[in-house]
This record gives C-alpha cells, sequence and structure tokens, in this order.
C-alpha cells in the first residue's frame, strides 16, 4: 500500500496548497490512502465542517486532529456524522468522535487511521500508550487490516520515540505532528514500522511555526499577551511523508519525504 501522511495544515496557505497538490499527488505518486492532519486548518486554530470537506474532495481519505480539535464549536456535532474525521483517543470517554478509523480502499484493502495527543507539556489526557495499544488490540496488521498509521501529536520528541517503540512491528507507520518543523530521523525501525519524529506543517515557513512573525516574536520579546496570532500568509510548503508497505505483513519497505512549494528545499519520493 501506498500512503502519503501530510503534517499539520495551518490556515489558509496551508489549505489551498493542500488542494491544489493533492489530486496530482494521488495521481503521480500511485497513492492508495492519504492522512492529512486538520486541527490547524481553520484560520490556523481547529477545523470546520466546510474546510474537511473541501479536504476531503482534494483526496485526503482521513483527517486527524490534535490539542485544536475542539477550537471550531461546528466541529463538535459533524465530527459524529463524519467518521473519517479523527481526534485524539486518549480524549475521555464520552468526548464527542472518535480516535481512530478504519477505511476500505476501492480494491477492497482496508487500513486503520489512530490518532493520540501525548501527556508532555501538554493537555493532561488519558495514557496515549493504553489507547493505542487497546485500538490495536482489535486488529491484526496484514490480517484484518492490510496497513496502520499511527498519529501521534506531541511536543516531546522523547515521547514520539518512545511510541514509535512500542508500536514497533505492529503498525505501518508511528508520524509525530503538533511541532510543526520536519524531522530528518526517518528510518524504518528494527521491527519495521517506519518512523519520523514530526512531519512537519503544510503553512507558510517564513513565520513563527506558521504565524505571522512579529505578532509571535513579540510575545517571546516582551512576555506578555498581544495581537492574536494569525497564520502567515505566504507561499505555503507542503511536507509530509510517503510510505510503502507489504500487503502481506503490514510493515513498512521504504519511505521517503515529500516536500513541496514555498520555502522549503523540494523533494519527491522517487518510488
Amino acid at each position: 500500500m501506498r500512503i502519503l501522511f501530510l503534517g499539520d495544515i495551518v490556515g489558509r496557505t496551508g489549505r489551498d496548497a493542500v488542494i491544489a497538490h493533492l489530486p496530482d499527488l494521488r495521481r503521480t505518486l500511485r497513492l492508495d490512502l492519504v492522512v492529512v492532519n486538520g486541527e490547524n486548518a481553520s484560520h490556523g486554530f481547529g477545523l470546520s465542517p466546510s474546510i474537511a470537506r473541501d479536504l476531503m474532495e482534494a483526496g485526503a481519505d482521513v483527517i486527524t486532529l490534535g490539542n485544536h480539535s475542539w477550537d471550531r464549536k461546528d466541529l463538535i456535532g459533524y465530527i459524529d456524522q463524519e467518521p473519517r474525521i479523527i481526534r485524539p483517543a486518549n480524549y475521555p470517554p464520552g468526548t464527542p468522535g472518535q480516535g481512530s478509523v478504519v477505511v476500505t480502499l476501492v480494491d477492497g484493502r482496508r487500513a486503520l487511521v489512530v490518532n493520540v495527543m501525548g501527556r508532555q507539556f501538554m493537555d493532561a489526557l488519558d495514557d496515549p500508550f493504553r489507547a493505542a495499544t487497546d485500538i490495536l488490540s482489535r486488529h491484526r496488521l496484514g490480517v484484518t487490516v492490510q496497513a496502520a498509521v499511527v498519529d501521534i501529536h506531541a511536543e516531546a520528541s522523547s515521547e514520539k520515540w518512545a511510541m514509535g517503540h512500542v508500536l514497533d512491528g505492529r503498525v505501518s507507520l508511528v508520524i509525530g505532528t503538533h511541532t510543526h518543523t520536519p524531522t530528518a530521523d526517518h528510518r524504518i525501525l528494527s521491527g519495521g514500522t517506519a518512523f519520523q519524529t514530526d512531519a512537519g506543517m503544510c503553512g507558510d515557513y517564513d513565520s513563527v511555526i506558521g504565524m505571522a512573525k512579529d505578532a509571535a516574536i513579540a510575545r517571546f520579546l516582551r512576555r506578555m499577551p498581544g495581537e492574536r496570532l494569525q497564520p502567515a500568509e505566504g507561499e505555503a510548503s507542503l511536507a509530509g511523508m510517503m510510505v510503502e508497505t507489504d500487503d502481506a505483513t503490514g510493515l513498512a519497505r521504504r519511505m521517503a519525504p515529500l516536500r513541496v512549494g514555498g520555502k522549503l528545499a523540494p523533494t519527491t519520493p522517487d518510488f
């Protein structure tokens, strides 16, 4: 299975770039499954139902979320109607939505996508390791699902690395989101699981993690709240990771970063 994961979509320029490029990427890279993190897609904070529909019409199969899941109140009533939008599975019981989804491809193959959120320097949610393990106990990689992707939305690199090792050999890909900076540590772990600490963002990199520079810098210089942060409006870069898996085992065969447009040096997977 050929899987593309795109990091946090930030604001209008980020989502416009994804919508513009994704149809062609699906065709040229022969993608079977596309997962995007959309928790910053609506003006940098949250995800609206209309933007979610636009992303899915462009070719996103699943949209994951994170600590800004509920910044758009209109998503609360919508998320239960649209199973392809998932929020962190370690939110407390009774929270709207689901933390995982199984997508059936047109050829009948099935892919599991799981979203969890870290607890280091983040909200005090339930245990993400227990949440991920509980979901995976109900699926068998290479048997009931041909691929499995876990988005760990977390601040601490150590927590993301730990999740990768805990799930190594049990999922196809463990990939981090939230810090909006693509890391160069992508690798296939010893058990066959592809891993990257952070996928980066789809947004304007002439910014402070996607936000307009002046207001963001002022918060560091003055240590006082200032004007509301707004997404930067320059040309966006797409940042993500492509993984090819073995359908028989569900494990990763190869992986490569994707970067398109904007300020980052471009790179396209060559497999």
